[in-house]
């Protein structure tokens, strides 16, 4: 079945919106249930994150692809599976999606619906760490697609559930997750002038992993060439 476009641009949005939801309110939630632990709130702030993809991811891969990421969109245009136009239109909704979540998230806790983050998240290991975030987090999704659809769900939860922890910067992995952190004072923040650099990171990752793959997956290749 093929959804036009206005169902799959909803769905893009209700995912990103759900998907920042999760990561914000569980962020402000185990704050403030932690008490000052910062390794149980990480692990908590993932629980929820880890488990709120694999359902959105579930529920939307039919209709849209479930990408609620621009880098996995930018991807899916350059590899010739997704429209400019309609990769354009993707990436707009996902941003605003994930940007309303965050306000939502705010609003069920009592706080100012918008706000701007003050935590600082900065320098070449952070930097890094969102190239090999969003690196591994197209691998993935490009590695189920070739081979297993239905693994993309879980796999693509538990790659991130694990980079929360492998990574220096807790693997935002998302242009639209980026964004829409730096508009929330809470756990999970970013400040707004360190977002250019997590973007470039992210991008920069994703085209990489786009061009590996693209390689080392190329369905024409056989062990007798070369």
């Amino acid at each position: 079945m093929t959804f036009d476009l206005t169902r799959r641009l909803a769905a893009e949005a209700l995912g990103t919106f759900f998907l920042v939801m999760a990561i914000v309110g569980s962020g402000i939630m185990a704050q403030n249930l932690a008490g000052g632990n910062v390794a149980l709130a990480l692990l908590a702030n993932m629980a929820s994150t880890g488990a709120v993809l694999f359902v959105i991811i579930a529920i939307f891969i039919s209709v849209s692809g479930a990408h609620f990421n621009p880098a996995v969109s930018l991807v899916m245009w350059v590899r010739g599976d997704l429209g400019r136009g309609d990769a354009l239109a993707y990436i707009a909704v996902q941003i605003l999606g994930g940007c309303l979540g965050a306000v939502a998230a705010h609003l069920m806790f009592g706080l100012e619906p918008v706000q701007f983050a003050q935590t600082a998240r900065n320098g070449t290991g952070q930097w890094i760490g969102e190239f090999i975030a969003t690196f591994g987090l197209i691998a993935t999704i490009l590695g189920c697609v070739r081979f297993n659809l239905n693994l993309v769900a879980p796999a693509v939860a538990l790659y991130i559930s694990s980079a929360y922890w492998f990574t220096s910067s807790t693997s935002f992995a998302n242009p639209a997750v980026t964004i829409a952190r730096a508009f929330t004072d809470t756990f999970s923040g970013i400040a707004p002038h360190h977002v250019p650099a997590f973007l470039f990171a992210e991008i920069a990752g994703a085209l990489l992993a786009a061009f590996v793959m693209g390689w080392l997956l190329w369905p024409g290749a056989t062990e007798n060439e070369g």
